[in-house]
């Protein structure tokens, strides 16, 4: 009976290792899958038509991408509605929207609706999100990796991936709530990777596209408040002090991103519209409103609805305690 512990004992601990090793490998191998998306994502020719699923809206979309001579062109249609595009021409991008005159501003990515993982820095996801390989499953008629992207301290959103096992592009993309239950969908109906989608952007470089818009500098000021809890990641990207348009009520603001989700926080002083507390969830936006003495502090942004609570509680003031 001692032998047969002794040698059950030596086999346990032989597996360890080797358990250990194919856990770490299932996680090297997903996030290589991302990196090999990022690339796939900035390289390659390709067109993708997909929906963007809401709650209540469901609304189709076609993007092309090409890269030519180092510079990225890049055209996005909305495929319903009021004529739509977003056209990106290296390192500037212009909006036509019904109702506004056409613009182009300086950068280097599109504000469209496009699935968030696209446009991030996979290794430094790395260091907040566990790359989870869920297997494989089949989107848009063809073979694709499963991979769940979950935050590691519970404070946010999460996403699931397709990816073609071929081309590594992204074909679905699943945002998920803390029970796992979608917020929203990107789900591609048809896809062609093939570089004759660089001939068809190529007519961008003659397209006469708006003058470039530019922006007054944001000067940086001194705020009077700051924020103790952050979850993991998130730092600060802007602040400004401004007053809102209708109202002209002064208001000082501060954006934060972790390069996958963002939101921002306001304070201002109360007013006689101010509530006590308010709580708005709409899809992945949430906001989430509270009095701490005669200041209101707002957050707005793509997290769960605890996570802004908690971080408009750990808002403070130079001189005032909190209750």
């Amino acid at each position: 009976m001692k032998k047969i512990l002794v040698g059950a004992l030596t086999l346990v601990s032989l597996a360890m290792p080797w358990q250990a090793s194919a856990e770490e490998d299932a996680m090297t191998s997903a996030e290589a899958l991302l990196h090999q998306m990022d690339q796939a994502t900035r390289q390659l020719s390709y067109e993708v038509s997909y929906i963007l699923i809401k709650k209540n809206s469901i609304e189709p979309l076609r993007y092309r991408h090409a890269v030519e001579d180092g510079e990225t062109f890049a055209h996005l249609v909305y495929l319903s509605g009021p004529p739509r595009e977003v056209i990106q021409r290296g390192k500037e991008v212009s909006y036509f929207e019904p109702g506004l005159d056409p613009f182009t501003i300086d950068s280097n990515r599109m504000v469209a609706p496009l699935p968030p993982i696209m446009r991030t820095n996979v290794a430094e996801l790395a260091q907040f999100y566990d790359f989870i390989p869920m297997g494989r499953s089949r989107e848009a008629g063809t073979a694709c990796d499963v991979v769940r992207i979950a935050p590691k301290d519970g404070a946010r959103y999460s996403y699931l991936l397709w990816m073609d096992t071929r081309s590594h592009l992204v074909l679905r993309a699943d945002l998920l709530d803390r029970d796992g239950e979608p917020l929203e969908q990107y789900r591609a109906v048809s896809f062609v990777v093939n570089d004759k989608v660089a001939d068809i952007l190529e007519s961008l470089k003659s397209v006469k596209l708006p003058e470039v818009v530019q922006l007054p500098p944001q000067p940086q000021v001194d705020l009077s408040w700051q924020v103790d809890w952050l979850p993991l990641g998130f730092e600060s990207i802007s602040h400004n002090r401004h007053r809102l348009m209708l109202t002209e009520r002064p208001v000082e603001s501060q954006m934060y991103t972790d390069g996958l989700f963002s939101f921002s926080i306001y304070v201002s002083a109360a007013d006689g519209f101010s509530v006590r507390e308010q709580l708005v969830r709409q899809g992945r936006r949430t906001l989430h409103s509270q009095l701490l003495k005669d200041k209101e502090i707002t957050v707005v942004g793509d997290i769960p609805p605890a996570t802004a609570r908690r971080v408009a509680e750990s808002v403070s003031f130079q001189g005032v305690s909190q209750p």
